[in-house]
């Protein structure tokens, strides 16, 4: 049954990554500038999903559930729109799930099928008109600066990272690039098979 208590409608989603060389000295920046710990570091597994043939990869769609702690979460992202230039631009619509085996059933009883797992430790930090996530993951440490796009510029100034720094790209395409560079053979992006690959 879906949790009602927290629904979002759509919303149009402005975000950066960048790569993060040193966990506490971005916390402490952060800090001085007045961010808030919102979300201590918190496990977090996501599982994509599509339908045979991936339609929904090939339009640019995703469908994601999310464990973060104990906390449940399913997710469709598509293309905006609105072109934000150096700034990934997406329409978000999620809503909390009390029960995510259960959501699972659902997803694969209308043939849905899992199409990547990527798994990370995530806090959040909530500051001025938007948020920056840290993630720890498997192939690397990453920040996202989420917000209008005028403010994702300004704090990626006083945080220190350059525009040319800024990544649009998804877990999944950062994953399958790191894979290359690499020569990995992990059919997904989570600690266990990053490191036994």
């Amino acid at each position: 049954m879906i949790d009602t208590l927290k629904y979002m409608s759509s919303s149009n989603e402005v975000e950066i990554k960048f790569r993060v060389s040193s966990l506490d000295a971005l916390t402490e920046r952060l800090r001085a500038l007045g961010f808030e710990q919102v979300t201590p570091r918190t496990h977090e597994m996501n599982t994509l999903f599509d339908l045979p043939g991936q339609p929904l990869r090939k339009r640019g769609e995703l469908l994601r559930l999310r464990k973060y702690g104990e906390t449940w979460v399913l997710t469709h992202k598509s293309k905006s729109a609105e072109e934000e230039g150096a700034h990934k631009s997406r329409i978000e619509t999620e809503t909390r799930i009390a029960d995510g085996a259960k959501m699972v059933a659902i997803l694969r009883a209308l043939q849905f099928e899992p199409s990547f797992r990527y798994e990370k430790f995530r806090e959040e930090w909530k500051g001025g008109q938007g948020h920056v996530v840290i993630d720890e993951t498997p192939i690397g440490n990453f920040a996202e600066i989420e917000g209008p796009a005028e403010w994702i510029d300004a704090t990626a100034r006083d945080l220190g990272v350059d525009r040319k720094d800024y990544m649009k790209e998804n877990y999944a395409a950062l994953f399958f690039s790191w894979k290359r560079e690499t020569g990995s053979k992990a059919g997904e992006m989570t600690f266990d098979a990053v490191e036994s690959s």
